[in-house]
């Protein structure tokens, strides 16, 4: 029987907790990255890397490959995979039954606070957003082209262990930033990876998924909430205007939405490990603290 393998353009933090999933099922996997020092310790995870800095790619590493993630962000010219591997990837379509595409639910922009779903208007409000929104529509008209199972998914706010509140806090940069009214949409990398999975294991026929939990929340909560597990002194509370961040940090405050989860749950059935940030920072923290 061949064997099932999984190709990630851009294998980084949710790439290897989907990766795992799937290896812990029989599945071989190989992706890329952009320096030979990250690639010993993919190796290491039993994962074959594959040096790539983003220009010309060796096709042959898709060599036995039927389902394919892509995580790299898209520049001013698209989407680095599409332009490097797009051939290759259509004269193996025949052989490829899953191609999941990571995007943002930066493409929404701002709503005011309210909640966005699939269908809602997108109204991007940086460059990245619209880079995100060309490559998506790129995407797209590739696996139709093509005839690839080609599924986007719209992330959110990315936490989980070693990448929280709680290593903000320890770090000592942890800063509560309040701007009227804000919320932001986040997701543990572990659900995250669960809805990847359910959707290449079940084949659904929806196309676009939002990816997040069950409850926005202001950024300054989760740093509360953070402190409190920690027994640290919460640090000052400060408006959005005073606050010293870098423009691209400013950038994610133009944004103000809720993302629904609705159809994440519904077409893929997925029941959320951790619906909510408290849910997953304490795990993260009762995990921690069992490791030591």
């Amino acid at each position: 029987m061949p064997e099932n393998k999984l190709f990630c353009f851009g294998y980084g933090y949710t790439s290897s907790f989907f990766s795992f999933a799937l290896m812990k099922q029989g599945w071989s996997v190989a992706g890329t990255t952009r320096s030979a020092e990250k690639a010993e310790k993919i190796w290491s995870d039993g994962v074959e890397a594959i040096v790539w800095d983003g220009g010309a790619f060796d096709v042959s590493a898709l060599d036995g490959v039927n389902a394919v993630l892509i995580s790299t962000p898209p520049n001013e010219s698209g989407c680095p995979a599409l332009k490097a591997a797009g051939s290759a990837l259509a004269a193996l379509a025949a052989n490829i039954t899953w191609l999941g595409y990571l995007s943002t639910n930066g493409v929404y922009g701002d709503h005011g606070g309210a909640w966005v779903d699939e269908t809602s208007a997108l109204r991007p409000t940086t460059d990245r957003a619209r880079r995100r929104i060309k490559a998506e529509n790129d995407w797209r008209a590739f696996a139709e082209a093509h005839d690839l199972p080609l599924i986007i998914f719209r992330l959110p706010g990315i936490y989980g262990p070693g990448r929280s509140a709680l290593d903000t806090v320890r770090a000592g940069k942890a800063k509560r930033i309040y701007k009227e009214g804000q919320m932001f949409s986040r997701m543990h990398v572990e659900d995250i990876a669960a809805a990847l999975e359910a959707s290449l294991m079940n084949r659904p026929a929806l196309d676009l998924y939002n990816l997040a939990d069950d409850e926005p929340a202001p950024p300054q909560d989760v740093i509360e909430y953070a402190c409190g597990l920690l027994s640290v002194e919460l640090p000052p509370l400060t408006p959005l205007e005073s606050a010293d961040l870098s423009e691209m940090a400013k950038s994610f405050y133009t944004d103000n939405k809720r993302v629904s989860n609705q159809r994440m749950k519904n077409a893929l059935a997925v029941t959320l490990k951790y619906a909510t940030y408290r849910d997953g920072l304490k795990a993260i923290f009762e995990m921690e603290a069992s490791s030591r």
